[in-house]
């Protein structure tokens, strides 16, 4: 459902929490992203939150009328978060290095299921061939499985490496991207 035509509302339980962050460009919850220039696109983003929280009586005009002051001058984008940081926008993650480790652990999630998927794939597919060709004969889908069987066990050993690896690129992307960004626009700063 939208708000105001910007704001996407996601419910947990009974309660409508407003999520705000995936609007932005760069998140500007994040230390490695507050000082980067606010766009006026950031600048609407916060309005409309603060617009949504007078409706609904969080604040009042007055305090309205200074937080959407503050936003209209604000030039970075760590200017933008003590302005709502006390309202219900913080449904989505921060996009700090606990955040990077989740999304490094989720890949090596996918990654086990992936392989586990794999395995019983070609399990099924091998054993229904032997089955159909050589019944009774020798046990052949044993060792394609066995390298597939393998390549799980890999993956489920090693998961501090790994997941520490996934971060370690998630990191060097972001500050590549934080870099371009920086590159982009040199004059504004």
């Amino acid at each position: 459902m939208l708000s105001s035509g910007r704001v996407c509302r996601a419910y947990a339980g009974d309660v409508a929490e407003i999520e705000v962050w995936r609007q932005f460009d760069h998140d500007p919850r994040s230390p490695a992203n507050a000082s980067l220039r606010a766009s006026d696109r950031d600048r609407a983003v916060i309005e409309t939150v603060l617009a949504d929280a007078f409706a609904e009586g969080r604040i009042t005009r007055t305090e309205y009328d200074e937080r959407t002051g503050a936003a209209l001058s604000s030039r970075t984008l760590g200017e933008l978060v003590p302005l709502v940081e006390d309202l219900p926008v913080a449904c989505a993650p921060r996009s700090g290095t606990g955040d990077l480790h989740e999304q490094a652990v989720r890949k090596w999630e996918a990654d086990r299921r992936e392989a586990l998927l794999g395995l019983i794939g070609l399990s099924a597919l091998l054993w229904t061939i032997w089955a159909a060709t050589t019944w009774g004969g020798f046990p052949w889908p044993l060792f394609p499985m066995g390298f597939a069987l393998m390549n799980l066990a890999r993956i489920v050993v090693n998961k501090r490496d790994i997941v520490e690896e996934h971060t370690r690129r998630l990191e060097k992307k972001q500050q590549k991207e934080q870099e371009r960004q920086l590159r982009r626009r040199p004059d504004e700063f």
